[in-house]
């Protein structure tokens, strides 16, 4: 028996070096600070080609904290079922199962995440309709909840291209009570209004009083920051019923029951 190994290739070196790997195949590579344009563009592409697929032709985003618990304290539990509420509402009026067209419109849209997030994507997946979880990476890693569709809930690592995505298919957004993160996209919407760089989709936020006591809009009107006419970019509703209402009035179509396929066709 002979146990002596293999004489190695005369091209080994060759053949194991990092710049032999295919481009599509090296992580390295993809992930070095030179390769973030393209990573951004690969972070558009998958989730834009996978909605696509699905014939998402736009979205009513939900937002609202994390935080928030259908048991837990004070106002939490109210929060939790008027988004679970609005989500199923919002699906079974907004025509997000497919129409004669094979289009899916204002199909609830979340950042995939717990609290008021799970809520909207729960309801949804109890009207028997899609919904989208966009998900971000975070340093305490963020699992997607539970109701989003599967096949889209996706993953981004950059805030960015998460809002980008958030903000592309928007007929609406409404806007539970939140911290932050809620605060963030919030205003994130409200500016591209105001600067006219997002169509004039309606902006609800739900509970009021809660949204008072965080944004004076008066304030910042009366001091000159915004126009009088930027207070109107924002509206209030008390809960999901309301929402929607609010919605209707402000030229987010319903879609009749007869035009689309029901929930066991999909």
């Amino acid at each position: 028996m002979n146990d002596t190994p293999p004489m190695p290739k005369p091209n080994a070196a060759q053949m194991a070096s990092p710049s032999y790997r295919l481009a599509a195949l090296d992580p390295d590579f993809l992930l070095s600070p030179a390769m973030r344009g393209t990573r951004f563009l690969l972070e558009f592409s998958k989730a834009d080609e996978l909605l696509r697929n699905w014939q998402v032709r736009s979205t009513i985003v939900v937002f609202g904290s994390a935080r928030v618990r259908e048991d837990g304290p004070g106002r939490h539990p109210f929060w939790y079922a008027e988004a679970r509420r609005f989500g199923r509402i919002a699906s079974e009026r907004g025509g997000a199962f497919l129409g004669r067209e094979g289009i899916r419109d204002n199909v609830i849209a979340t950042g995939g995440g717990p609290g008021i997030m799970e809520a909207a994507n729960r309801g949804a997946q109890e009207a028997g309709a899609p919904s989208i979880g966009f998900n971000i990476t975070l340093p305490h890693e963020q699992e997607p909840n539970a109701y989003s569709t599967p096949e889209l809930t996706f993953r981004f690592h950059y805030f960015a291209m998460r809002k980008m995505h958030l903000a592309m298919r928007a007929n609406a957004l409404v806007v539970f009570p939140g911290g932050f993160g809620t605060l963030d996209e919030l205003f994130e919407m409200l500016t591209l209004r105001q600067t006219r760089k997002a169509p004039e989709v309606p902006i609800v936020l739900v509970d009021e009083a809660y949204w008072r006591s965080v944004i004076n809009l008066d304030a910042l009107r009366e001091a000159g920051m915004i126009s009088p006419q930027d207070h109107s970019l924002c509206c209030f509703a008390q809960d999901a019923e309301s929402a929607w209402a609010k919605l209707v009035e402000l030229g987010l179509p319903q879609v009749s029951t007869a035009s689309v396929q029901t929930p066991k066709d999909i």
